[in-house]
């Protein structure tokens, strides 16, 4: 359980911040800019869940995901070390039931003729930029993998490519299933 009784502490005065495991970074550092764009993507996906009061089967499966997020940050937020006791990792189930959702979303929606442009109902504009957040959040993810001594375990990374796929498929849900897309058209001002 998660106790907040002060909110400042005063010690990230100095330009660091604490990961979970009690190891001070510098507030720059890759894998603090990790978690704290899967956070930016948990806001957003908020915001997006502010136009669903007409989707509540799509409002119920992102309050999950804003769930499973917090859990992905504190994956982040606590390398996976050897020796060390195992703390609240992303779990291969949680990916399962994001491929269940997107299939089940996707099975509502006409095929595609072309690329969507981010746009068409407000839910699907912010469902939209979600996407684009989360693929920056996956690529921050992927780039802190590729240090060595910066684990990033397998799940972690399958879930939130996972979820960016999600929010596209959830994008054209809410926009009325697809019909209310606004497609690329190339060329169109040449």
């Amino acid at each position: 359980m998660v106790v907040l009784n002060r909110i400042y502490t005063r010690t990230g005065d100095d330009g660091t911040t604490a990961l979970g495991s009690g190891e001070r970074r510098p507030k720059y550092d890759l894998r603090v800019s990790a978690y704290g764009t899967v956070d930016e993507t948990n806001a957003v996906i908020g915001v997006a869940r502010l136009h669903l009061t007409d989707a509540r089967e799509l409002d119920a499966m992102l309050g999950l995901i804003q769930n499973d997020l917090f859990d992905l940050g504190a994956d982040l937020a606590v390398p996976q070390r050897e020796g060390q006791a195992e703390r609240l990792r992303v779990l291969s189930s949680q990916v399962e039931r994001l491929e269940r959702d997107i299939d089940g979303l996707n099975a509502n929606l006409a095929p595609l003729t072309s690329f969507v442009l981010p746009g068409g109902t407000p839910a699907a504009a912010y469902l939209h930029l979600a996407r684009t957040v989360c693929r920056r959040a996956e690529r921050i993810m992927v780039e802190l993998a590729a240090k060595p001594d910066e684990p990033v375990s397998d799940a972690a990374i399958q879930f939130i490519n996972r979820l960016s796929d999600f929010l596209f498929v959830a994008s054209r849900s809410a926009n009325r299933n697809g019909a209310g897309d606004v497609l690329w058209v190339p060329g169109q001002n040449r």
